[in-house]
């Protein structure tokens, strides 16, 4: 009867073949025409440079070929096909819509510049991140936009109930007034997700914000909402760090919140 061969390799044995292998042993790939030779350690050889790019352009407006996959694993999804805005002139228009004539300037789109522009505009789901996305952009607006909605709710009038209530057991303040409005479900009311998305869509943002949708034909189910409201956020955060904290307050305010009836 013949012994079976072991699954596995202990670790002497496995030190004793490594010491009986030469160090410059020829080894043969499988499937392959030609032998290598292991390579030590060192600066890369050619072959394992990207190749270089034929067009030249920014990451940001074209995925480098390096960073492709050669074939498609997964076979083409049976809806229709996908585009997304590539005109510059449209994008400019949008941001002329909204941010305007602020911090000086006469168009909006003198505000950013191109690359900044085009990665406010971008989720990670387009080209899987590879062209960079607005993440981290719209964590910065967020924050933003959060803080004016909470100065915004602290100028608001107070809730009409609190007046049924009898004087000896309700305690006025100046420094108090509007307090009660602040709260995390008042806030996320404000900013939910759906009205940012309508916010979005009258500057016609949904036209030309670059993202991969799950459904090409259900884009409200496949998250065009979050996307969109992510998108405002991050519009907001490179104002931010462009311009500085006083002009994005003054986009939040004026673009995002008066708009929703909150001033």
């Amino acid at each position: 009867m013949k012994t079976p061969s072991p699954s596995f390799v202990c670790a002497s044995c496995a030190r004793s073949l490594r010491q009986q292998i030469p160090k410059q042993a020829i080894f043969t790939r499988a499937f392959a025409s030609e032998t290598t030779t292991p390579r030590t350690r060192g600066l890369p050889s050619a072959a394992d440079l990207p190749p270089h790019r034929d067009n030249d352009q920014p990451r940001w407006k074209s995925t480098p070929p390096a960073m492709k996959m050669p074939v498609r694993l997964r076979p083409e999804p049976s809806q229709p096909v996908w585009v997304v805005n590539r005109d510059e002139e449209k994008v400019n228009a949008v941001f002329d819509a909204f941010l305007g004539p602020l911090a000086g300037k006469q168009k909006g789109r003198e505000m950013l510049d191109e690359e900044t522009k085009w990665l406010t505009l971008t989720h990670k789901s387009f080209e899987h991140g590879r062209q960079g996305f607005n993440a981290r952009l719209s964590f910065l607006g967020r924050r933003i936009l959060t803080l004016q909605t909470s100065l915004a709710l602290l100028r608001a009038p107070s809730p009409p109930n609190l007046s049924s209530l009898p004087a000896n057991e309700v305690f006025y303040h100046p420094s108090l007034t509007g307090l009660e409005n602040i709260s995390p479900a008042t806030k996320d009311q404000v900013l939910d997700k759906k009205r940012l998305a309508n916010i979005a869509r009258q500057y016609g943002m949904e036209k030309v914000v670059r993202w991969k949708p799950a459904r090409s034909d259900k884009l409200v189910e496949s998250g065009q909402e979050a996307v969109l409201a992510q998108a405002v956020y991050a519009v907001v955060g490179a104002v931010a760090l462009r311009l500085g904290g006083d002009v994005a307050g003054r986009v939040a305010r004026e673009r995002v919140l008066e708009p929703l009836g909150l001033r």
